[in-house]
């Protein structure tokens, strides 16, 4: 693993109106654990850019007014809206200890789904890792040339010698999903399937109380009266 630089100045003042201070002047407020007493220190926010925004892990050589230590990056604050770095922690580490970091994960390879039409999606940007420093890698290569559709690579489906995955092991990685477009496409497509099927039934069935074919149709009233005979008067009239 590659390892960045950072020059640090020792804080005398602490607080949150000393800190505001370090930051109108470029300076990043910074705190370094491990090895014993805490050293509170800043250091220029320039030097970050390497150490922060970037899709690898790294080491840390710090300087501190003379001092040097080996560290890593422990964790980072940043303004919720202007993103500028407000607080940075170090700690300390050394070659006969093991370590815990966020190593950026890598999608290599062509997944099937995709060829497919499918989309690669990264569930994980990261993964936490326990090693010795000297085994730490600055990235994790996820190979992804066996997804599929709706299919996922896991952390469990990960093995590298001497790194310990800190993570669930059955936490998806990568996915390789259907879009939305496709999806709707497909279901498009079962819909006009599925029409002509039901129009042919719906004529094969007969409508509500329509006479059966070849059925002759029902009688009028009266209509077993003789044809042509005469209404018949009453009997009971004399002349």
């Amino acid at each position: 693993m590659k390892t960045i630089e950072i020059i640090g100045y020792q804080r005398a003042n602490l607080g949150k109106s000393a800190a505001e201070s370090f930051r109108k002047e470029g300076l990043v407020p910074c705190v370094l654990y491990g090895g014993g007493e805490q050293v509170h220190f800043a250091a220029p926010v320039i030097l970050f850019r390497d150490l922060v925004y970037t899709n690898e892990a790294h080491f840390v050589h710090l300087n501190i007014e003379g001092e040097e230590c080996q560290a890593i990056l422990q964790e980072i604050q940043f303004h919720p809206v202007s993103e500028i770095i407000l607080h940075a922690d170090f700690l300390r580490i050394g070659e006969d200890r093991k370590i815990k970091m966020e190593i950026p994960t890598r999608l290599v390879g062509k997944a099937p789904g995709v060829e497919k039409g499918g989309a690669l999606v990264r569930k994980r940007a990261t993964l936490k890792v326990i090693a010795f420093p000297k085994d730490m890698p600055d990235h994790i290569d996820v190979d992804c040339s066996t997804l599929d559709f709706h299919h996922a690579i896991k952390v469990s489906d990960v093995k590298i010698a001497n790194l310990q995955f800190a993570d669930p092991p059955q936490a998806s990685i990568a996915v390789v999903e259907v879009p939305r477009a496709a999806k709707l496409a497909a279901e498009d497509a079962a819909k006009a399937a599925e029409a002509p099927v039901a129009a042919a039934e719906g004529a094969a069935a007969p409508a509500a109380g329509a006479p059966a074919a070849g059925a002759a149709p029902a009688a009028a009233p009266g209509a077993d009266a003789k044809k042509g005979e005469a209404p018949k008067k009453d009997e009971g009239k004399k002349k």
